[in-house]
Parts: structure tokens; C-alpha cells; sequence
């Protein structure tokens, strides 16, 4: 595994935005039958490729959602009270009423190790981060249109899926099929030919 230089990731990132996010959106609305098991053969591929600790990208420019149970699991801890916690990390934004970090790079992100000193308590989010073979991906995959743009992890699972599903999906083969009822006011039906 090599390190991952982040300045030519988001140069790279901003060149393939538009085609990986119209790809996604392909796969939002037309999923392969068997897109959950590409998601977790493609999962392992990735992961033989990059180590998140060269890169930490994710705790340098994202935040994580903190669950109740994330804020008492890490408030614990770090042998504080939630209310401290909440009060010395957080803030509640204002239109999702979801609990973030105040400020990025996170917290808790030893920038000199690019580990999470709070790791053994860290958010679901983090633990789940970047979510690349969740089950029912098609369900899920929205969330990766924003992250290629952070992780290069999500930006090399989309690169591989796409490569692998190739010309998907498939335009329909007409050649079976011949218009009847031509010449009519209403719309002319397609059917098979028998």
C-alpha cells in the first residue's frame, strides 16, 4: 500500500465527479441484481489497496453524526458527563437536529499519527466510515456521490464498480420487436414478435 497523496486525489476527484456521480445515480435507479455481491467482492479489493491511516481525510474535512449512544459511549471515555461532552465537542445543527463535531480536523484525530485517540469509543459513523458494502448498497449508495469527493477509498470502489459494470445497464435489444397498429391516433404498441 502506498501513501495517499491528497493533493492529487482531489485534483483527481474534481476530474471524475461528474461521471462517478451520473454512474451512481445510474445505480440508484436501475441497480444490478447482483450489485450487493459485487459491493463486497469490490469492498475486499479495496481495502488490499489502501490503508485509511496514510490518510485520515475523512477526520481532516468531514464530521461524523454522534448518536446518544455514541455521546454517552465517548463522554465515558474520556470520563466526562454527556452534557460535558456535548458541550465541549459538539454542536446540534440546526436543520437536521443531528449532534457534529464543532470543528476539522476532528478532535480527536492525532494529526500526527493520523489515529483516532478516541478509538475504542469512536461514533458508529466512524466505525462504519465509508460505508462501501453496506447491505442493500443500492439503498445506501446516494452517500458515496459526496464521498469520492473525501475518501479515496470510496473513490477507488466507485472507480473499480464502474469498471466492472462496464456499459451497464444494457439498452434493451428491440431487434425482437416489430410496432403494430401504424398509422393510428393513438400510440402504436410494441409487442414481440412470436
Amino acid at each position: 500500500m502506498k501513501k495517499i497523496n491528497l493533493k492529487t486525489f482531489a485534483i483527481k476527484a474534481e476530474e471524475k465527479k461528474k461521471g462517478f456521480r451520473r454512474f451512481i445515480n445510474k445505480l440508484e435507479k436501475q441497480p444490478p441484481k447482483n450489485l450487493n455481491e459485487l459491493a463486497i467482492e469490490t469492498d475486499k479489493q479495496v481495502w488490499q489497496e489502501i490503508d485509511c491511516t496514510t490518510c485520515a481525510n475523512c477526520c481532516k474535512k468531514m464530521t461524523p453524526t454522534f448518536t446518544p449512544k455514541d455521546i454517552k459511549r465517548a463522554a465515558t471515555f474520556l470520563h466526562m458527563t454527556p452534557a460535558a461532552f456535548k458541550e465541549k465537542w459538539l454542536v446540534k445543527q440546526k436543520k437536521e437536529k443531528d449532534w457534529v463535531n464543532r470543528q476539522q480536523p476532528c478532535q480527536f484525530l492525532d494529526l500526527s499519527t493520523n489515529l483516532c485517540t478516541i478509538y475504542e469509543a469512536r461514533p458508529y459513523d466512524c466505525a462504519g466510515f465509508p460505508h462501501l458494502a453496506k447491505q442493500k448498497v443500492k439503498d445506501y449508495i446516494h452517500i458515496h456521490k459526496q464521498n469520492i469527493m473525501y475518501c479515496p477509498a470510496t473513490y477507488r470502489f466507485i472507480e473499480l464498480l464502474k469498471d466492472k459494470l462496464k456499459g451497464y445497464p444494457v439498452k434493451k435489444d428491440l431487434s425482437g420487436l416489430k410496432i403494430i397498429g401504424k398509422g393510428n391516433k393513438r400510440k402504436s404498441p410494441i409487442i414481440p414478435v412470436e
